[in-house]
């Protein structure tokens, strides 16, 4: 796994777990693998891998069950909120971007309508 070099990898591993969880390919009440099996998954330190643990658990995120291991949150609320929080970050970053390149809020408008446009007609999402 490759990591970027200017933000600790805890972090990283943080985010990775979190698009999991809101993507649903970690399920709420889902049991994670161990720490071990987790770091030799993504090739980091157990120390590093349970630091992630950890801070996601102070997030509510996951919880641990004594003797049988960490869960992923059965609190669906949460994980909304926090998937549209991801989003927002996300929508706002592209529109800063596209900003800089000169782009007006209509014309931001315009080229996402087209884009999602592309997308239905090529089958890559259906229709809404």
């Amino acid at each position: 796994m490759e990591f970027e070099a200017n933000t600790p990898i805890y972090l990283q591993l943080i985010d990775m777990i979190k698009l999991q969880i809101v993507s649903g390919r970690l399920k709420s009440g889902d049991k994670l693998p161990s720490v071990r099996d987790l770091a030799v998954e993504y090739g980091v330190n157990p120390n590093t891998m349970q630091k992630a643990l950890s801070q996601l658990e102070w997030e509510k995120l996951v919880y641990t069950v004594r003797t049988t291991g960490r869960y992923v949150t059965e609190d669906t609320e949460l994980i909304g909120k926090l998937r549209k929080e991801l989003a927002d970050m996300r929508i706002s970053e592209l529109f800063e971007k596209l900003q800089q390149l000169g782009y007006g809020k209509r014309e931001i408008k315009e080229l996402l309508d087209s884009y999602f446009e592309e997308l239905v007609e090529d089958g890559s999402i259906s229709g809404v």
